[in-house]
């Protein structure tokens, strides 16, 4: 060997027979885990999936609970529908009412009055009947005059008593029809009381 230059490598210098040829996929180890072992790993990790939905379950926040239904007075209306000119007996004034409820709410009405115990009350249909959620239906109240020197002839004569009915409470309120009702009925009075007996 002479001159200056460069040392080049011998033959075989990057030649190693452990790695493996150029573009080959090295093979996978595979764990020799007996079939055993493998379900009772399998039944572990069940095992310990359950038990984290239970309690999971067991400790969830409780959702919060729905809001009561509303008061039946709150979902139905009264409305006068005028006088009924059918009856003309003496002391007696028909008119109709019509009572509807809003979508998803159904009240029974138990009992429409008056306050005053110088006059009755019937309807027809006769109480106690259901509105369905959503729908109307109309009322005929008949009121009968019974005691001519005692019945109000003043600021009291528009109320009507009901008693209503849900899924929540019952509730009796006065209910106060517009309409013209309250010249209707205080006509239908004075007619009876013109002549009053003694």
């Amino acid at each position: 060997m002479s001159g200056i230059g460069p040392v080049e490598p011998g033959q075989d210098t990057y030649h190693h027979p452990a790695a493996p040829p150029t573009g080959a996929t090295p093979a996978r180890v595979r764990l020799a885990v007996p079939a055993r072992h493998r379900r009772k790993a399998a039944l572990a990790a069940v095992a310990t999936l359950a038990t984290g939905v239970c309690v999971y379950a067991v400790n969830a926040p409780e959702p919060p609970p729905a809001p009561p239904p509303p008061w039946p007075s709150q979902v139905v209306g009264f409305a006068y529908a005028g006088a009924s000119p059918e009856d003309e007996r003496a002391g007696v004034f028909t008119f109709g009412v019509r009572v509807s409820t809003e979508p998803g709410r159904r009240v029974t009405v138990d009992a429409i009055t008056q306050p005053s115990a110088a006059l009755a009350v019937s309807t027809e249909p006769s109480a106690p009947f259901t509105v369905p959620a959503g729908k109307s239906r109309d009322v005929a109240v008949t009121v009968y005059v019974l005691d001519c020197g005692e019945v109000p002839r003043n600021s009291g004569l528009p109320f009507l008593e009901v008693t209503l009915r849900n899924e929540r409470a019952v509730q009796t309120q006065s209910r106060i029809l517009g309409g013209g009702y309250p010249e209707d009925l205080g006509a239908a009075i004075d007619r009876a009381c013109a002549d009053p007996a003694p």
